[in-house]
């Protein structure tokens, strides 16, 4: 099948990252492919770092994508594994930017309203709609995968209705370093 743009949507994680590719084809999205990588058994931080990079990259290469789009980090009630997880975020966003990728990044609120219509929707309403909404045969085990789905999903909704206020996007470092002052140490 043709595809007028592909969108790579990242739910990441240090434990389970959730990768998603969705084709749009006669203005509709289209599942391409679906995957969960698993990093719980590696002991390593830096090792599942590694490998969370070398998938993403992996992934680009394989199915090259227009876009990456990916789940923005919320506060929870453990920092160490917001740190965790932005770390994860971080290097899957810094993939996509070496191989030259625009990287988008919604919150989880905005994805669950994109794709159900309501910011505070469960997994399993997200996975449902998305089901509907993308032909999709069976629930996948892992919901991760199906939030991965989702960002993608939800970045097409907002490229279809734009409104750059929704998400940030970055076309290359220097982009992220304008956008993103606070994160540089140093500043």
């Amino acid at each position: 099948m043709e595809y007028d743009r592909i969108i790579l949507g990242i739910d990441p994680g240090t434990n389970n990252m959730g990768i998603g590719v969705i084709g749009i084809a006669e203005n509709s999205p289209v599942l391409i492919a679906m995957d969960l990588l698993k990093t719980e058994k590696i002991d390593d931080h830096a090792v599942k770092l590694r490998k969370i990079f070398d998938t993403v990259l992996r992934t680009i290469d394989h199915f090259h994508p227009d876009e990456l789009a990916i789940e923005s980090q919320f506060y929870g009630k453990n920092v160490q594994s917001m740190l965790k997880l932005g770390r994860a975020q971080g290097v899957a966003i810094a993939a996509a930017l070496h191989r030259d990728i625009p990287v988008f990044e919604y919150s989880p609120r905005k994805i669950k309203q994109s794709i159900t219509g309501r910011g505070n929707a469960s997994k399993e309403q997200v996975a449902a709609m998305l089901m509907r909404m993308l032909k999709i045969e069976s629930v996948p085990d892992d919901l991760d995968i199906t939030d991965a789905i989702a960002v993608a999903t939800c970045h097409y909704f907002q490229k279809k209705n734009p409104d750059r206020s929704s998400g940030n996007c970055y076309t290359g470092w220097k982009a992220f370093v304008k956008q993103n002052p606070d994160k540089i140490k140093g500043r």
